[in-house]
């Protein structure tokens, strides 16, 4: 008789997984809880997506699949070092590890697409199974904690024994009953690294995010302003952060991935209708080269790849931010151009970096807006970095 559960975790490791673990269809009551709690809280403002009706229908796999009996976990390690040598000479921004290959979720997919097809044929059978990464209504991190695949870390991820957080997670649940694996008796100790080290606070208690602080949200799923107070505190990133990866004792066992399409600098065959993508140097932008950019320039850069879930204006965006905290004068003729042709977002940060900056230069540029712009938003940025400079002089 065939061990569907021995062959469930072989044909996951020979595709090219990297972790799997098996738990069972029941529902996720703690994790819903604890879920509800925080979104009544605010805690997940600004995600409008993530509401009520999503967490009570991802809390319990039979509101996915009728006929659900077990939940496949699946773990893909996306860690990698970067290798990119710019031009010292030219202001660079950071992009989070995750964004650096091809959208994960469309290299997720297609290889859990192809797990449960592979394990039709080899188990000789059909059988029901849905799948899903992060952007479908599953509660992953907590699938993924009950299965024994990882323990929940102080700053939310999810933490694996030989990989750290640097795992995509990806849920197959079906109606094949398999033997569920116990939880890890792991934790994170009296470690708070995570905790002292976030630049803007997010992580307000441990376990707990406050998303509408947290860099990840700012650089990519809001779509308005930056606050004034944590402009600052945003350092060089442009997409998404990794700080709190970073400082993890449990991340300093990670090893790269084996995985050529979550490389940042590898060739990735993107979808047939628009042909083959190649993504530059994604661990760190030129700053100068992103404000320069057209749509057509975004898209052809960005392509196929997560960032372009920031779009072009909001990049943009994260770049003017990043430029004034840089200071760099270098940036003052681009900004200065986006301060007065870009769209309102754009010119509003462009504004608040040029008063970071100064010289006469930016001085000049802001002396035209307040005196060109109609926007009053963009205005009382312009008011504000002419304030700046002159408590600077």
């Amino acid at each position: 008789m065939l061990d569907a559960k021995a062959i469930a975790k072989d044909y996951a490791l020979e595709l090219g997984f990297d972790l799997v673990r098996v738990t069972s269809a029941h529902q996720f009551a703690q994790d819903r809880e604890v879920t509800l709690e925080r979104l009544r809280a605010g805690l997940m403002d600004g995600l409008p997506w993530f509401n009520e009706s999503r967490v009570q229908q991802g809390s319990d796999p039979s509101a996915l699949l009728p006929e659900a009996r077990s939940v496949i976990c699946l773990g893909l390690n996306y860690y990698q070092q970067s290798e990119d040598i710019l031009d010292d000479q030219r202001p660079a921004g950071r992009v989070a590890v995750y964004a650096w290959g091809r959208d994960y979720h469309k290299v997720m997919k297609r290889m859990m697409r192809d797990y449960v097809e592979g394990m039709r044929t080899r188990l000789g059978r059909e059988f029901a199974a849905r799948w899903y990464v992060d952007d479908g209504p599953m509660l992953d991190r907590a699938a993924a904690n009950r299965s024994g695949l990882g323990w929940f870390g102080k700053n939310t991820n999810l933490l694996t024994s030989s990989h750290g957080s640097w795992v995509f997670l990806g849920q197959v649940v079906t109606d094949l009953s398999l033997e569920p694996d116990p939880p890890l008796k792991k934790t994170c100790g009296a470690c708070v690294r995570c905790i002292d080290e976030c630049p803007t606070g997010a992580i307000t208690a441990p376990y707990t995010i406050d998303n509408t602080l947290c860099i990840s949200y700012l650089t990519i799923e809001n779509r308005g302003e930056i606050p004034l107070e944590l402009r600052p505190q945003m350092g060089d990133w442009v997409f998404g952060c990794d700080i709190c990866q970073e400082v993890c004792p449990v991340n300093r066992k990670a090893t790269p991935t084996s995985s050529p399409e979550l490389h940042g600098h590898a060739p990735f065959p993107d979808d047939e209708a628009t042909g083959p993508n190649y993504m530059e140097a994604p661990a760190t932008l030129d700053l100068i080269q992103v404000l320069e950019m057209s749509d057509e320039d975004f898209n052809r850069r960005f392509r196929g790849t997560a960032i372009m879930r920031a779009k072009r204006v909001g990049l943009q965006r994260n770049a003017c931010v990043a430029l004034g905290n840089l200071k760099s004068v270098d940036a003052v003729p681009a900004l200065s151009r986006v301060l007065s042709e870009g769209e309102p977002l754009v010119r509003g940060h462009a504004a608040w970096a040029l008063g970071k900056i100064g010289g006469p230069q930016a001085q000049r540029a802001l002396d035209t807006a307040m005196a060109q712009e109609t926007d009053q938003w963009v205005l009382q940025e312009v008011a504000g970095a002419h304030s700046c400079l002159q408590h600077s002089d």
